[in-house]
């Protein structure tokens, strides 16, 4: 039977720099919705974005639109974490079912510095889903991105089978009409890289972490960055490495625990903050309280 009706959720936002911080104007169709905005100590505009239905099945879709005016600043983040389920739409022709979507399109004006922190996205056992996060990049702009995924519910057992993960990660600056691509970054993930010595090694977690600086790091900086990051693997388990990008840098988790990949990226998010000497961010008021994944790092 098809999954006849295909549910896409969108949300556009608009960042505006003002005398008293980073004020935002927004829009969203079902099924996501905005919650308040907050502001953090540097005027930064916080966000967080709720999926209310119960999650992504074949067919469905969301795309996330976000506009950053020159100065501006943000944060955007998510209420919890986002379940795809095994697909539907199963037919002779397409026997394996409909792909779930999610694209996020960001565009970043001079000066201006975003931060791309959901919480983990959970791939069940047979789930198709294609996530692809595209950013253009003024001058001098700072983006920071954190993504994790789970593959299968490993507290039942559960592998992500025959379902597949495909993620894209595209970065592009553009200044004086001159385009340069910072990173492109593209991972299939289905039973096979799950399995393979080489690939995840049955590892069920995921993780990625990009920061695109707003100038290249003088190599003091950069090495002081990448030291401080290892530093901070200490008392978590996994398998975590980090290097250096021409402008920017790039950390990979693959372990068991998306709490530990959680806490490694949160304090390397700090890191990238005092290298700009911002203040320290806040764990965002809508991720777990029990958790506080800044707590270890040393200042």
């Amino acid at each position: 039977m098809q999954h006849s009706k295909r549910w896409h959720g969108r949300c556009q936002l608009t960042f505006l720099r003002t005398a008293r911080g980073t004020h935002h104007q927004g829009a969203c169709c079902a099924p996501l919705k905005l919650l308040r905005a907050q502001h953090g100590t540097d005027g930064r505009c916080e966000v967080p974005i709720l999926h209310t239905a119960g999650g992504l099945v074949g067919g469905d879709a969301l795309s996330v639109d976000m506009a950053l005016q020159p100065g501006s600043r943000a944060l955007i983040t998510s209420v919890a974490a986002q379940k795809v389920y095994g697909s539907a739409g199963r037919s002779i022709i397409n026997p394996k079912g409909q792909w779930t979507e999610q694209t996020v399109d960001c565009t970043l004006a001079d000066n201006s510095d975003l931060e791309w922190f959901p919480q983990e996205v959970i791939i069940y056992a047979n789930a198709l889903h294609h996530q692809s996060l595209n950013v253009n990049l003024g001058r001098n702009t700072s983006f920071f991105s954190a993504e994790i995924a789970r593959l299968g519910r490993s507290a039942s057992n559960e592998t992500i089978e025959n379902g597949c993960l495909k993620s894209e990660l595209c970065i592009k600056r553009c200044v004086n009409k001159a385009e340069k691509w910072e990173l492109i970054d593209r991972l299939l993930t289905n039973h096979q890289s799950f399995e393979h010595m080489h690939g995840l090694a049955h590892s069920p977690v995921l993780g990625t972490l990009v920061w695109i600086s707003p100038s290249a790091l003088p190599t003091e900086q950069m090495t002081g960055l990448l030291n401080n990051a290892r530093d901070q693997r200490q008392g978590l388990e996994g398998t975590m490495r980090c290097g250096p990008l021409e402008q920017g840098f790039i950390a990979r988790y693959v372990g068991d625990s998306t709490r530990d990949a959680r806490f490694w990226f949160s304090r390397i998010w700090r890191l990238t903050r005092e290298l700009r000497s911002l203040s320290h961010p806040d764990i965002p008021r809508s991720w777990p309280m029990q958790e506080q994944p800044l707590s270890m790092l040393k200042s």
